[in-house]
């Protein structure tokens, strides 16, 4: 692990298998050459991560991309977080047709340009799969965010990344199944190892909704800022404070109203007092009609 422009660059265990592999089979050259690749593919992510003022802590090197720790995770914009996503592949295009350039020049070796593009292919476009922490996954989530409460934006990318990453280990199969022949081992490799990732994720959804109503603040304040209109939430007094919580949507201001059917009376809460009522020491499940007194 080395730390540069105050990020930790790491490479993950799974890259430094398949270095030692290389090494041994005298492919050295082009998975150093990968290696520059992935780099520079993450390098656009954290540029343009920064250029939004967000704080990139770590970056981890995968033989596939990497994937960059933020300290605004879970409170920043959809549309932010899929320019910062879609930059990643964008390093890998032009990289591709610089070699491709470098090729018509009679710069380099026509061999070496053609694995130097399909590297860049490759890795742009798988890349963009809809898995999460792909870029595509990324994607997947800010598209989500327009649709769906966070809440079950959360819910709904894990699940499509399980079912592509399970898609993903069946593929690698298929030869062994219908030809007999070797399964694609780098493929089932990768496929395990984002099922297991996704797994992991789904499993730790509670926190990263926490996460998301700490940096609520935020989206409270950019209300005020900007004099957003606040979108209402309608609630029975007895509904739960996290169920209410659960409605919130990403870039939205949410107001409360609890309306009293016995004498027509409707009452007014800021969506803080429901982060509030979630993150205090109180039971969070208690009735949203408990804020109200």
């Amino acid at each position: 692990m080395i730390k540069w422009k105050g990020i930790r660059w790491s490479v993950h265990p799974l890259f430094v298998i398949i270095m030692l592999g290389s090494v041994i089979t005298g492919f050295f050259t082009e998975l150093f050459t990968l290696f520059l690749l992935v780099f520079v593919h993450e390098l656009g992510h954290v540029i343009v991560a920064r250029s939004f003022g967000w704080t990139v802590r770590e970056v981890k090197l995968l033989p596939f991309g990497g994937v960059a720790e933020v300290e605004e995770a879970g409170g920043v914009s959809a549309k932010e977080e899929a320019i910062v996503a879609i930059a990643g592949p964008l390093q890998n295009l032009w990289m591709g047709l610089a070699a491709w350039g470098c090729g018509a020049l009679g710069l380099w070796d026509l061999a070496w340009v053609e694995y130097v593009w399909k590297a860049n292919m490759m890795i742009g476009l798988f890349n963009l799969l809809p898995i999460h922490p792909l870029d595509g996954g990324k994607l997947l989530q800010a598209a989500l965010s327009y649709a769906v409460n966070y809440y079950k934006m959360l819910i709904w990318s894990a699940r499509i990344s399980l079912l592509f990453s399970g898609f993903m280990i069946i593929v690698s199969l298929l030869p062994v199944i219908l030809y007999k022949d070797g399964i694609q081992l780098n493929l089932l490799i990768v496929g395990i190892f984002l099922t297991l990732t996704n797994w992991t994720y789904y499993r730790n959804i509670p926190f990263l909704f926490y996460r998301f109503l700490i940096h609520r603040g935020r989206v409270a304040v950019m209300a005020l800022t900007m004099g957003q209109i606040a979108t209402p939430i309608i609630v029975s007094g007895r509904q739960s404070i996290l169920s209410v919580a659960k409605l919130f949507r990403r870039e939205q201001y949410h107001l409360i109203y609890l309306v009293e059917s016995r004498n027509n009376e409707v009452k007014v809460l800021p969506e803080q007092k429901i982060v509030e009522g979630c993150l205090s020491e109180s039971n969070p499940s208690r009735a949203v009609s408990e804020l109200f007194r």
